[in-house]
C-alpha cells in the first residue's frame, strides 16, 4: 500500500461494439486517465484510441483468456499500490462473455474498489433490435462447441419461458442453428443479429428452421448475437423426457446423486419423480 494509504480501482470499461462513435465521456477519460490500461487486444486499443482521438498516457498491458490467470495477481497488487486500472475488452462490457470477471472477483475480495463506465452491449442491443419479447430474458452466452453437449443443454433450455439470447462464432451458427430448430421445434422465432453498429450490420428475424438453411447456405461472417423466443406458456409446463433427462444429467455432472436430481427436477417441473425416473432409466 501507498504511503499514503490510499488503494486504487478497478475501472470496467464499456467498449463500442464497432461505432467509435457511440464511445461515452467517461470511456474516453478512463482510458485516457488510468495509470494501466488492461486490454483484451492491446492492438485494438491502439487503434480505438487513434479513432477517439485520445492518448492512452498509462501503461497497457494485454489480459486475455490465455493470461488472466497469471495476469489477475499482478493487476491486484497493482491495484493495491495505488494505481487506477481499466479494464476494457474488443467490445461490450468486460466479463459477459469476455475476460474481466476473475479479476474483479479478486479486487473486490481483496478489498478494493471497482466501479464502471457503463458502455454498449451486444446483449442488449440485439434483444431490442430482434423484434421479440425484451421484458423478461437470459443470457446463455457460447452454448458448448461440440454437438453432443450442445444439445443436452438445448434440451435442458427447451421449455424455457424467457426469451434467449446467445452469442456464436460464425462458423458453428449453421449447426447451432440446425440443433436449435430440432430441440425447440422449427417454427420458433429468432433473430441472428449480426455485425452490430458496424458498416455491415444485419438483423435477419425468421423461425429457426428458416435461419438454420440461411446460414447454411449465406455462411455469414462476423460477431453473431442470437435472440431466441421463448417457449410457449403450455410447452413450459411439463417439459419434453429428452429435456427432463438432460436436466439431471446435467444436476449429475455437477456432482448431485441421481435421486437427489431426479428429485429437484421432478419439483421444479411439478412432475411425479417416479416419472422422472422412469424418463431417465428408459434411456
Amino acid at each position: 500500500m501507498p504511503e499514503d494509504g490510499r488503494n486504487g480501482r478497478l475501472i470496467l470499461v464499456g467498449a463500442p461494439l464497432g461505432n467509435p462513435a457511440d464511445a461515452s465521456t467517461r470511456m474516453r477519460d478512463a482510458l485516457a486517465e488510468a495509470d494501466v490500461v488492461a486490454a483484451e487486444d492491446t492492438r485494438r486499443l491502439v487503434r480505438l484510441a487513434r479513432d477517439l482521438g485520445i492518448t492512452v498516457a498509462g501503461r497497457i498491458v494485454s489480459y486475455f483468456e490465455g493470461n488472466e490467470e497469471r495476469r489477475t495477481p499482478e493487476l491486484v497488487e497493482t491495484l493495491r499500490d495505488g494505481a487506477v486500472v481499466a479494464l476494457v475488452t474488443d467490445g461490450g462490457m468486460p466479463s459477459v462473455s469476455d475476460p474481466g470477471y476473475r479479476l474483479v472477483r479478486a479486487a473486490l475480495d481483496a478489498g478494493l474498489p471497482v466501479t464502471v463506465a457503463p458502455g454498449p452491449s451486444a446483449v442488449t442491443t440485439a434483444l431490442a433490435l430482434s423484434g421479440l419479447p425484451t421484458d423478461r430474458f437470459c443470457f446463455e452466452g457460447f452454448l458448448p462447441r461440440t454437438g453432443g453437449a450442445r444439445r443436452t443443454r438445448l434440451a435442458a433450455l427447451a421449455a424455457e419461458e424467457r426469451t434467449l439470447v446467445l452469442f456464436e462464432a460464425p462458423h458453428r451458427l449453421a449447426a447451432m442453428l440446425a440443433d436449435l430448430a430440432t430441440a425447440f421445434g422449427a417454427d420458433r422465432p429468432a433473430a441472428v443479429c449480426r455485425e452490430l453498429t458496424k458498416t455491415y450490420e444485419e438483423v435477419v428475424r425468421r423461425p429457426l428452421g428458416g435461419l438454420a438453411e440461411w446460414a447454411a447456405e449465406a455462411g455469414p461472417k462476423g460477431e453473431i448475437t442470437l435472440v431466441v423466443a421463448g417457449a410457449p406458456p403450455a410447452a413450459a409446463t411439463r417439459p419434453p423426457d429428452e429435456a427432463l433427462r438432460a436436466e439431471v444429467a446435467e444436476a449429475e455432472a455437477a456432482g448431485s446423486s441421481r435421486r437427489d436430481a431426479i428429485a429437484a427436477v421432478a419439483e421444479r417441473h411439478g412432475v411425479r419423480r417416479r416419472e422422472v425416473y422412469t424418463i431417465v432409466h428408459a434411456q
